[in-house]
């Protein structure tokens, strides 16, 4: 097991925050094709039983209808794959960009309880998933991967934060009166004492 984990800090599994990138570059992939479905008739009807149990998103369908709940739904997971790509560069983009990717999968996750015919009858019921749970099911995992990102990006906004703070502090300290009244003072004594030297011929 120890050469295995050699093996792979030499293949450089702990350089670059690699979890870290691959994460974000994952989430940004998946919202891309998610996002892409729901331009599509086959998905706003496979949708149709995920949607109306849905308890925080049961109301897109009366406020847009089935095809322009679905467009809604394919506009705000590119919107949040952009912010997370985004990400990369700006952490503050990045944090909104978890911040809708978590709620996405909250939404998701929160209607297993209520969807029909989610569990298998003919094994006894729950926890015997059918494939709608499991379908709905992989994003717990997604939600944990949002949650991930969204401290990172939080945790770097804040040093990034205070770092550029602690730089301002020190350019502003070195600026003061205080500062160029002692560098003039230091001038002023250095040329008094030089003026009270007698000249090099005299002590010859």
């Amino acid at each position: 097991m120890n050469s295995i984990a050699r093996a792979l800090i030499k293949a450089g599994i702990l350089k670059n925050d690699l979890d870290y990138h691959f994460l974000r570059a994952s989430m940004v992939i998946l919202f891309l094709f998610f996002g892409y479905q729901k331009w599509f008739e086959y998905e706003a009807q496979a949708l149709l039983p995920y949607i109306s149990h849905g308890p925080f998103i049961f109301w897109m369908y009366s406020a847009f209808g089935i095809r322009g709940a679905t467009y809604f739904l394919g506009v705000s997971e590119w919107l949040f794959g952009t912010l997370l790509f985004a990400g990369y560069w700006n952490k503050k983009l990045g944090i909104l960009g978890a911040l809708g990717s978590c709620f996405t999968f909250i939404a998701t996750t929160t209607i297993i309880p209520f969807i029909p015919g989610g569990w298998a009858a003919s094994a006894g019921g729950f926890p015997a998933m059918t494939e709608k749970v499991a379908f709905l099911l992989k994003d717990l995992v997604l939600f944990a991967v949002s949650v991930y990102l969204l401290r990172q990006d939080v945790i770097r906004a804040s040093l990034f934060k205070t770092t550029a703070s602690e730089s301002s502090t020190t350019i502003c300290q070195d600026a003061t009166p205080t500062g160029i009244a002692a560098g003039k003072y230091r001038d002023d004594s250095d040329e008094r004492h030089a003026s009270s030297q007698p000249p090099a011929s005299v002590l010859e």
